[in-house]
């Protein structure tokens, strides 16, 4: 986690203790369920000295992206996020805001954000849930066939498997295609300081790994896990996903979590009720199409149809804003940063 210099007149604080503080943030104040995202290696923070919070950020182009809203006491907020902008505005940069909730919005419209929604974030109540009925026929029998092939799902330390799933990341990109890059920014990663905090469950097959979950904890209103980042081999048995998922599901709800996230997916749930007054209708515009027919920029649909499986009790509308108004430069830099394109 790289720390900007421009921020503060105090010596750079040591790496580890950063993402202790970042820790503490999100556990404190976040409530976006994918807001552990901010661990993630390669993002920037921008703190007051003194102050009790943090914005995330990487930088793109002539943008600074950021991601979640802002991480402060509610009563910092605002303040906060105008110091973000006068440091932007020092570097000559505009401010992208990237994942942010409906309740972000009073906060960024007064400061001259142009805030249009860009997908939504699906989660599961597992004190509700249950895989009874006929509603999950289908999915009770893609897991009994995952089974039934030899399948054994296990959670595992990750350092006892870092180099198969390593190897195994590797054959699941190459299998994407030669120009396919791994998207970042709004998925999780494995290994590094925050491994700690994570779950991983592994499916085996004949004692290798075919397909693997990494759960990260989610805070806030709705406490429990987040459904992060997943892989599996080009060809694995059917149900191979769900009953991994499956498996975790019992053990967090044994465990008293009380919610699963399954995320952020840009592009869906796009509904003309959940824009905002501020947003532009040209950009509202866009994100359709990219709804429609932008599946080589995000594989929207796929990621859908595995949610909906689970038929999740909540799906909240996610935000992207815009300082100043929108610019395709800005969305060109999104695309880049996340490694969309």
């Amino acid at each position: 986690m790289k720390r900007s210099k421009e921020q503060a007149s105090v010596p750079c604080l040591p790496n580890d203790f950063e993402k202790f503080r970042i820790k503490s943030a999100i556990e404190k104040y976040a409530d976006n369920p994918s807001a552990f995202l901010a661990l993630n290696e390669g993002n920037e923070t921008f703190s007051v000295p003194g102050g009790d919070g943090v914005i995330v950020f990487r930088g793109a182009g002539r943008y600074l992206i950021q991601f979640g809203g802002v991480f402060a006491p509610p009563e910092c907020r605002a303040d906060l996020l105008r110091e973000f902008k006068k440091f932007a505005a020092g570097k000559r940069r505009r401010i992208v805001a990237m994942q942010l909730q409906a309740s972000d919005a009073g906060m960024y419209e007064p400061e001259g954000f142009v805030i249009n929604q860009v997908g939504a974030s699906y989660s599961v109540n597992l004190a509700e849930f249950s895989l009874r009925g006929s509603r999950f026929v289908k999915l009770r029998n893609k897991i009994s066939r995952a089974r039934r092939s030899g399948l054994e799902v296990r959670e595992v330390d990750f350092d006892s498997y870092r180099s198969q799933l390593a190897e195994l990341d590797r054959n699941w990109l190459r299998s994407k295609g030669r120009h396919v890059k791994e998207i970042e920014f709004l998925v999780g990663q494995l290994g590094g300081p925050a491994q700690k905090h994570r779950r991983l469950f592994v499916g085996l097959l004949d004692g290798a790994p075919v397909a693997y979950i990494s759960y990260s904890p989610a805070y806030g209103s709705n406490p429990g896990w987040l459904h992060d980042l997943s892989r599996r081999v080009a060809n694995p048995p059917p149900g191979v996903m769900e009953a991994l998922n499956s498996t975790a599901m019992g053990v967090f709800r044994d465990e008293g979590a009380g919610w699963l996230h399954f995320g952020f997916t840009p592009f869906t749930t796009l509904r003309p009720e959940h824009e905002l007054p501020s947003h532009s209708p040209m950009t509202a515009k866009f994100m359709k199409f990219l709804a429609e027919h932008g599946e080589s920029v995000y594989p929207s649909r796929s990621q859908l149809a595995y949610k909906e499986k689970w038929a999740p009790h909540l799906v909240l509308p996610e935000y992207l804003a815009f300082e100043g108004g929108v610019r395709p430069g800005a969305i060109w830099q999104i695309l880049r940063v996340t490694k969309s394109i």
